[in-house]
């Protein structure tokens, strides 16, 4: 039976910190929607990006955006396919009904996902299916074996563990950060497949957070961390094995890369977020606005300026009234300010 070997040392709480109070913030802030959908698009970039560049693809950052928009690219056909089958990775675990109570796990879910993974790359005979050969890992970009993992005659039955596990009261217990970690551990450790284990893993592990409401509105990736040192990330994922199973020092780095990420999206969201602009002005107090009032919000942001003749164009089915009673509130709150008295008056950001 599975049962991971790891110590609760002071880096994990203090990383595990770190990563709840930023959540918090994250969780609670009053975004508008076009920063919600600008934070959500940046995380996908960067997750299919540097998920696949630390496979070894080739394309940089802006080559991997316009892949992922549908643009055409000049590159390596596999490198593109790649990042195409990623973004669709990606894609099947924000459709999976992860929040359904009776969601699990299972097999079909880590052999779906390699399928994705590996379209048009291996073989259609084998996506999807463990390998039944005996191979030896090695850094893609030194050439230097890593590990050698389990035989494939014992794929089956310790996938069948491995998953037992994450789906027990037991593994239901573990702090969802944790869980995460073991899981991107362990896939990679079996290493079922003959290619993509890594994107599998990773994905697996992103998996779970979303499934244990550590999505924080998918706004992070773990991947710029993991490849921004892949040198740090090999030789974390083989302290494992250096130290007899324990999972120690792989959990003290996973946690430290996700309390980085978390960190990172906390500031930015504070800068930007409506809550945080205000909250001195307002002597600490939070600032509800209505879903009106931040539509008005976002379109001056993306416009400039908002003048009454735009009224019809954003809420075509609203009274001017009511309208102006929005801006109203927006005036006393001290968020907008009105230029001219006229109908051809502008409110803008104050």
């Amino acid at each position: 039976m599975f049962n991971p070997k790891y110590l609760i040392t002071n880096n994990i709480l203090k990383n595990i910190g770190i990563i709840e109070a930023s959540k918090e913030v994250i969780e609670h802030a009053p975004l508008l929607p076009y920063y919600e959908r600008e934070f959500r698009k940046d995380a996908l970039v960067r997750t299919v990006h540097f998920g696949t560049h630390i496979e070894g693809n080739e394309l940089n950052l802006t080559q991997a955006e316009k892949v992922i928009d549908g643009e055409d690219v000049v590159a390596r056909e596999r490198d593109i396919q790649e990042v195409i089958n990623y973004r669709k990775v990606t894609e099947y675990i924000n459709e999976s009904k992860i929040q359904d109570s009776e969601f699990r796990i299972t097999e079909d879910t880590v052999r779906t996902i390699h399928k994705i993974t590996v379209k048009k790359i291996l073989p259609e005979e084998k996506c999807g299916e463990y390998r039944k050969t005996q191979v030896v890992i090695k850094n893609s970009r030194s050439g230097e074996v890593s590990f050698k993992p389990p035989p494939p005659e014992d794929i089956k039955r310790l996938i069948y563990d491995f998953l037992a596990y994450i789906n027990s009261q037991s593994g239901k217990e573990i702090h969802p950060v944790l869980k995460s970690g073991i899981v991107h551990y362990e896939l990679v450790r079996i290493h079922p497949f003959l290619d993509g284990n890594g994107r599998v893993a990773r994905a697996l592990s992103t998996l779970i957070l979303f499934q244990e409401n550590y999505d924080i509105r998918k706004f992070f990736s773990l991947e710029e961390y993991f490849d921004s040192d892949a040198a740090s990330y090999y030789e974390a994922l083989q302290s494992v094995g250096k130290q007899n199973g324990d999972l120690t020092r792989w959990l003290e780095y996973f946690t430290k890369g996700l309390a980085i990420e978390f960190s990172k999206i906390k500031d930015k969201v504070e800068k930007i977020s409506i809550d945080g602009k205000l909250r001195q002005k307002l002597g600490g107090k939070p600032l509800m606005l209505t879903d009106r009032q931040l539509k008005i919000i976002e379109y001056i942001q993306e416009v400039g300026f908002l003048q009454n003749q735009a009224f019809q164009t954003i809420f075509p089915m609203v009274s001017e009234d009511t309208i102006l009673n929005e801006l109203k509130g927006l005036l006393e709150s001290g968020i907008i300010k009105k230029q001219g008295v006229t109908k051809g008056a502008r409110y803008v950001i104050k």
